[in-house]
């Protein structure tokens, strides 16, 4: 199939799907969600402290059960000592783009949600100075997160949850290549706006 057959193809589908989302449901939000991170394992050799962070997503409802969602994501992690310099800090930043699936909870107000999503993310390490020593340069990456949803009324929902993010990115400090494998678990308390 040519790839223009193929993008009218998707535009089609992805009308219809616009189409078939029910009028009752608010199609568009913007959520903010900070919280901890706690590094899955050592990055270039380096042992990372529990971090922070946070992620600011706009979310579109193709139905009353599915999504897509799309934002920008930053993460701090400090260590002691890395790739011989003292007191470190890691900082991923980027691009998310994903799909989401969302599901009542038998009948009460909370719901479940589950993401995948791919990251367009890279990791800077600055030195006890603030000064960017090594940057990783953009690169893919991929998203999982679980959660609940709880609407507060008046458009406000509240999004507590978990996500896990994977990067494999490689620094280039003082002549010398490291692997940055960065893997972390996240707990997000999320506030969403829909409108």
């Amino acid at each position: 199939m040519s790839l223009k057959r193929f993008l009218v193809v998707a535009l089609i589908t992805c009308w219809s799907l616009f189409c078939m989302a029910q009028d009752k449901h608010k199609r568009f939000g913007f959520e903010l969600s900070p919280g901890v991170s706690f590094a899955t394992g050592n990055v270039a050799g380096a042992a990372l402290k529990p971090g922070f962070g946070f992620e600011g997503n706009v979310h579109f409802a193709v139905s009353s059960r599915f999504g897509i969602y799309g934002g920008w994501g930053w993460n701090r992690f400090a260590s002691d000592k890395a790739l011989g310099l003292s007191d470190v800090c890691f900082e991923e930043t980027g691009y998310i783009l994903g799909l989401q699936y969302s599901m009542p909870i038998s009948e009460s107000r909370l719901s479940f949600y589950a993401r995948a999503g791919m990251l367009a993310n890279h990791i800077e390490i600055e030195n006890s100075n603030g000064d960017i020593v090594a940057d990783s340069g953009h690169g893919l990456g991929f998203q999982v997160a679980g959660g609940l949803t709880y609407p507060l009324g008046s458009n406000w929902i509240l999004s507590p949850g978990i996500k896990f993010n994977s990067l494999n990115r490689e620094v280039r400090l003082a002549g010398m290549d490291q692997d940055a494998y960065l893997r972390y678990l996240s707990l997000r308390i999320g506030v969403i706006r829909m409108f």
